[in-house]
């Protein structure tokens, strides 16, 4: 029986090194998330026919928004696990990681790396006056 996975509450994650309304407690350090992808061959052979023609392709776009939100969903939970409430500074970059080369002699992206990164906080509330909030759980 594998034991449900803590994570941080999207909603206190941000690409700024504040959070409106809360002021940092605690740093816990960096965190990230990571995922290596790779289009399945039917996928990658749809793929190749936008390529081909110039334009978008769809599925290649599909495969890197889950390779992002996938990552994102790892940083999350790496930042629970350093005792953090919330994530801030978040960023994300990517690579491709390993190229083969076609028997035309092009270069093929064969996997692509995707990380999510930022710091994991501890935000507790700015007190208002008259007004008692607790702390993003």
């Amino acid at each position: 029986m594998t034991q449900p996975v803590r994570s941080v509450d999207r909603r206190f994650t941000t690409t700024a090194f504040t959070y409106p309304g809360y002021h940092i407690a605690a740093s816990h350090g960096v965190v990230r998330g990571l995922t290596v992808r790779n289009p399945n061959v039917g996928k990658a052979f749809v793929g190749s026919f936008a390529a081909l023609a110039g334009g978008e392709s769809s599925t290649y776009i599909e495969m890197a928004e889950k390779a992002r939100e996938r990552a994102f969903l790892r940083m999350l939970e790496h930042a629970a696990a350093a005792g953090g409430n919330a994530v801030i500074g978040i960023n994300f970059t990517g690579q491709e990681i390993i190229q083969v080369r076609t028997q035309e002699q092009e270069l093929k992206t064969e996997m692509t790396e995707v990380m999510a990164y930022g710091t994991a906080v501890t935000l507790v509330p700015l007190q208002q006056p008259g007004q008692m909030q607790g702390p993003p759980q």
